[in-house]
Parts: C-alpha cells; structure tokens; sequence
C-alpha cells in the first residue's frame, strides 16, 4: 500500500505518472505522423484543382485539406485513402474506388460519382450535394443521416462491377 505521507514518496509518484504521461504524448507524437507516413503518397494540404489524376494507384494515399477541385479521378483507386476535409468538388471520380476511404467532412458537391465504390467507407460530414451518384455503391458506407436521406432522393443505377443497386447499397426505404 502506497502512502503519500513523505515527501519522497510523493515524489516518486509524481515522477511515474509524469513518465507515463511523456510516453503517452510520445506515442501519439509518433503514430500519427506514421499513419500518414505509411501513404504511398502525400498531398496533404496540396492545391491541385484540375489535376489529372485518373488511372491511378492512389491506394492510401492522402489527401487530407487538399484542393483537388475539377480534377479528373476517373477509374483511379483510392481505397484506403485519407480526404479528410478535401474539397473535391465537380471533381470526375466516375469508376473510382474510394473502398475504405477515411473521407469525414469532404466536399464533393457537384462531382461525378458515377460507378464509385464507397464500400466500408467513413464519410461522416462528407457534403454530396449535386454530386451524380448514378451507380455509385455506398455498401457499409458510415454516412450521416441527412446525407444518407438526400442521397436516396435522387439513387438510382446500377454498380458495373459489385452489381449492387445504388439504392440498395445505401439502405433506402421505398
């Protein structure tokens, strides 16, 4: 049974926490960076609008806070990507593999979605407005509820390469 009666008793525990504390710190200070480290590419904070991107391996990639607007993302994948806080919009991402992406609060309005794989995705906060979703499959895809309700007023189509109906994959009623 530890007493906190001396001083030196004290003082040793207040050397253990603040250790565990600098180890903690010292964690987190190392895993993320490593998470976004271990991307095959890094467009972080990028400004890239039109770009061409399409047809490529961009498999965890990040492009967390970048300006990829209008760019053409045609057939590309980016499973296991990072968007967080992208602005993607009328950005073409027809055909694109966006399976397991982590995209929370990305802003795809007005873009062409049409074919994407959103499988197992995590886009909580992610804007779709205008975006094209013909074909698009959300199958297991994390969405807010006001995105999931906006997106089944306008679902419809059929994915080319899961076969999933778009409105099946996003759980629609009606």
């Amino acid at each position: 049974m530890v007493f906190f009666g001396t001083r030196l008793a004290w003082s040793k525990f207040i050397q253990r926490v603040m250790v565990i504390f600098f180890v903690a710190i010292a964690s987190i200070c190392l895993i993320a960076p490593q998470a976004i480290a271990d991307s095959k590419l890094n467009y972080t904070y990028s400004e890239l609008p039109n770009h061409d991107f399409s047809h490529q391996d961009l498999q965890a990639a990040s492009f967390a806070r970048a300006d990829v607007r209008g760019s053409d993302f045609t057939e590309s994948d980016l499973s296991r990507a990072i968007l967080t806080e992208g602005k993607f919009m009328e950005a073409d991402l027809r055909g694109a593999n966006l399976s397991e992406a982590f995209m929370d609060q990305v802003n795809m309005e007005g873009a062409d979605l049409t074919n994407a794989l959103f499988i197992d995705a995590v886009a909580p906060g992610t804007n779709f407005a205008g975006a094209t979703i013909d074909g698009a499959d959300f199958s297991g895809a994390l969405l807010d509820r006001y995105q999931l309700s906006e997106l089944c007023k306008r679902a419809s189509g059929t994915n080319t390469v899961t076969n999933i109906d778009t409105r099946y994959s996003l759980n629609c009623k009606n």
